[in-house]
């Protein structure tokens, strides 16, 4: 791997964790020597990119929230899935992309696609998509859940009854066992059921980890969705069932 494509990946991951990362961490995750980290975060620290810390780094005006902290969870796999998902766009599409931590990890990758209309309601995808020139970036207003970095509400439910979407990619806090995907709250699930409607082709993000999790309100059933973006470590069994609800693709770390 090329410095200029380490650093871009260095910088990658210290915008979806919003957290110190250290030289050995960053070592070992690229397969290279302290030496050539401490490299690349010498050539970021003069780019302005970042603030050096004792033994790593930190990105320059970095806010961990709870939303930072569900996105370093299960880093590797959500960055798995959202690599592989990216694969659903092409250039011209009109998308939505919600506010879920794996969701973000799509954003990472639509910079080289071409033209695209990007809605979405999370504030951290915003942030990440106005880098890149090729994407028209429309923002879902709402009222605005700080911690979580979204925005929500009646108003946005409005809003969206108004539009639609190529391409509909929605994570979820949980599946249970029957197929159905829940969220914590019972107004997410109502804007999120909204969402879903929206779109011509509709993609669940969610790692294996989600399955059996804890959630309460139910906003769809697996069959809702066209595809499944997940992680191998579902019971062979449980699989299968899931499978015949919805196309599910198995991706790796």
């Amino acid at each position: 791997m090329k410095p200029e494509q380490r650093q871009q990946q260095i910088m990658a991951q210290l915008r979806a964790l919003q957290t110190e990362l250290s030289v050995e961490e960053l070592a070992q995750k690229f397969a290279v020597s302290a030496l050539t980290i401490r490299r690349d975060l010498e050539r970021l620290e003069v780019d302005g990119a970042i603030l050096r810390t004792h033994g790593g780094c930190v990105l320059r005006g970095t806010v961990e929230s709870a939303y930072h902290r569900k996105v370093a969870l299960n880093f590797e796999l959500k960055q798995a899935i959202g690599r592989a998902a990216a694969k659903e766009v092409k250039s011209g599409d009109a998308i939505l992309i919600n506010d879920g931590s794996t969701t973000f990890h799509l954003a990472l990758h639509l910079g080289n696609i071409g033209k695209l209309f990007v809605y979405t309601n999370s504030i951290a995808v915003i942030s990440e998509l106005s880098r890149f020139p090729d994407i028209r970036l429309y923002i879902l207003g709402g009222e605005h859940h700080s911690d979580l970095h979204f925005l929500g509400g009646s108003i946005m439910e409005q809003v969206l009854e108004g539009l639609h979407f190529d391409s509909v990619f929605l994570g979820t806090d949980a599946i249970d066992a029957d197929g159905n995907c829940l969220v914590a709250d019972p107004d997410m699930s109502r804007l999120t059921e909204i969402m879903l409607r929206r779109g011509t082709r509709r993609i669940l993000l969610a790692d294996h980890t989600k399955v059996g999790a804890n959630a309460h309100a139910v906003y769809a059933r697996l069959s809702g969705f066209d595809v499944w973006y997940t992680t191998s470590g579902i019971n062979p069994m449980q699989l299968r069932r899931f499978s015949q609800q919805t196309v599910v693709q198995v991706v790796g770390a």
